[in-house]
């Protein structure tokens, strides 16, 4: 277990107060924290950006988004990662990040220092530089905000999906509470590699299941019908009881969403995946004309509507 909370007073944040914690992390992020004014300083950071800049954040609760089985890297890193999604749907590469941490006072120096070097790992693998942020004191309360600055040459959206575009996803889906919301890759690589390509047109990161994402790709009055037999189900459910709806529904699965023109299943672009990445990719259906206002997903084999249940949403 990985309590992020200690009895023993010398391992409690209050025993540094707020100047000695911010100290204490610049010095844990290391490289990963440039100096000022491009760093830690001053009232903002300095920032250099090309243009089509991107700015996405994620928050990460505790009791809500891990609990103490996950490791304090591990949640560091999942912090960071979740944003590092959002800009890889975008089909952009990242560049500087700010983060907010709100604490308990009996929050554990050491318990952070391992949340922070996990943070700063996985900000050296994606050459994200962290540049500034905010602590606040709470009563019980523990979570963190990161806000992550990227950019892209061409943005791939949600809603821009065509009639008669295929659908395709990465990696596989479902199950992912097992141990892939916290283990998962961001396909940072995979969404660049997708955004040169003009056959691609929508794409949207699998975070809430597909029964809630997919619909968003999708403009007013079309639909998508889906070979559920090619759906790439994670190992750990496929002997579910309902593995289907798992994958409609579970969420977290941090796989890029998105849809090409059909001739992009010819082209040298994706015929040139499979040598580039290790990542699966699986074509699931496709753009169709929405015939009525009920379900926007109809399995393509029986064209009845799909129904496996609501997706995560908060507050709900």
């Amino acid at each position: 277990m990985s309590s992020p909370f200690t009895d023993i007073a010398n391992d409690q944040i209050r025993s540094l107060g707020e100047r000695q914690l911010i100290k204490h992390i610049r010095d844990w992020l290391g490289e990963c924290a440039p100096p000022s004014p491009f760093g830690m300083g001053d009232d903002t950071a300095v920032l250099k950006e090309p243009s089509q800049n991107l700015l996405t954040t994620d928050s990460l609760v505790f009791g809500r988004h891990f609990d103490a089985s996950l490791p304090a890297d591990i949640a560091g890193a999942k912090l960071l990662k979740r944003n590092l999604s959002d800009i890889a749907a975008m089909g952009g590469k990242p560049s500087v990040a700010v983060l907010a941490g709100f604490l308990p006072a009996n929050t554990a120096i050491s318990w952070l220092k391992q949340f922070v070097a996990g943070l700063h790992t996985c900000a050296n693998e994606w050459d994200v530089a962290i540049v500034g942020g905010d602590l606040a004191q709470t009563d019980e309360f523990l979570g963190f905000n990161l806000t992550l600055n990227g950019h892209a040459d061409r943005p791939l959206l949600r809603g821009a999906a065509k009639q008669d575009d295929l659908i395709w996803v990465t990696g596989e889906l479902g199950g992912s509470i097992h141990n892939h919301h916290a283990h998962f890759q961001p396909r940072l690589k995979e969404g660049h590699y997708l955004a040169s390509e003009i056959r691609i047109h929508s794409m949207i990161d699998v975070t809430d299941g597909l029964a809630k994402d997919l619909p968003t790709l999708l403009s007013r009055g079309l639909g998508a019908e889906i070979d559920l037999a090619t759906l790439p189900l994670r190992g750990s459910i496929q002997k579910a009881s309902d593995p289907l709806a798992a994958a409609f529904t579970d969420g977290e699965d941090y796989e890029l969403l998105f849809t090409s023109s059909p001739d992009w299943e010819e082209s040298l672009s994706h015929q040139k995946w499979d040598s580039i990445f290790e990542t699966r990719l699986t074509c699931i259906g496709k753009v169709v004309t929405r015939k009525d206002s009920s379900s926007p997903m109809l399995d393509a084999k029986t064209h009845q509507p799909i129904n496996y249940g609501e997706a995560y949403e908060h507050f709900r």
